[in-house]
């Protein structure tokens, strides 16, 4: 069984809360000069207009999910990201087997963390910078702030200017990265098994069906 930690696991919940307090609202990047301060904005307003769309106590939990996997896919990368932690298993891996391990990616990640957004009590991000990377990357630095008086977290976050837009295609939450960390999982995972991307496909599966 894989660790339940690193981008599926629950030191990120509070993290991925803020990240879809977001509605896809705001304008592309124009220019590499609005690049960085755009980047910055874009997570400056994570915490405005998903609030009532996901933590409204009336909806019910498909209408919560359905919402959540409608800005998750408008403001992550998430079949960039599932392919880079896939790594060198994403080759090797037939098209059915391609098809099938993006759709269960998506939908684990649907599963596990919808439902948290029932549960918000109030967290907050306070943006501090951004640092460009580039023409099209950038890093925000953020950090997150507990109700229950527990240190801060320092959020960083790496945006990138894709189709003339903003999308996120990393977290690290004091300095670990949510991509690396779930790559180093799946790769133990697989080689713990063989090689088998279809013992891979058969956890995701058991795993989302237990979240449901």
């Amino acid at each position: 069984m894989m660790r339940r930690r690193g981008f599926l696991g629950t030191w990120l919940g509070s993290v991925l809360l803020a990240a879809f307090l977001l509605a896809a609202g705001l304008p592309g990047p124009a220019s590499a000069e609005e690049f960085g301060p755009g980047a910055k904005k874009f997570i400056e307003n994570l915490t405005e207009q998903a609030i009532s769309m996901l933590t409204g106590k009336e909806l019910s939990k498909t209408e919560r999910a359905d919402r959540f996997r409608k800005l998750m896919k408008k403001t992550f990368a998430i079949k960039g990201i599932a392919k880079f932690v896939l790594g060198r298993h994403w080759r090797k891996a037939t098209d059915g087997e391609k098809k099938e391990y993006l759709e269960l990616f998506e939908d684990l990640l649907v599963v596990t963390y919808a439902d948290r957004f029932a549960k918000y009590s109030g967290e907050k991000l306070v943006v501090n910078e951004a640092a460009v990377h580039g023409k099209n990357d950038a890093v925000v630095n953020s950090r997150m702030i507990r109700v229950d008086g527990s240190k801060s977290l320092r959020v960083d976050w790496r945006v990138r200017k894709k189709a003339e837009k903003y999308v996120i295609v990393d977290i690290m939450v004091e300095g670990i990265s949510m991509v690396i960390t779930q790559k180093s999982e799946f790769a133990s995972f697989v080689k713990k098994n063989g090689g088998s991307m279809s013992a891979l496909l058969d956890e995701l599966r058991k795993r989302i069906q237990t979240s449901t």
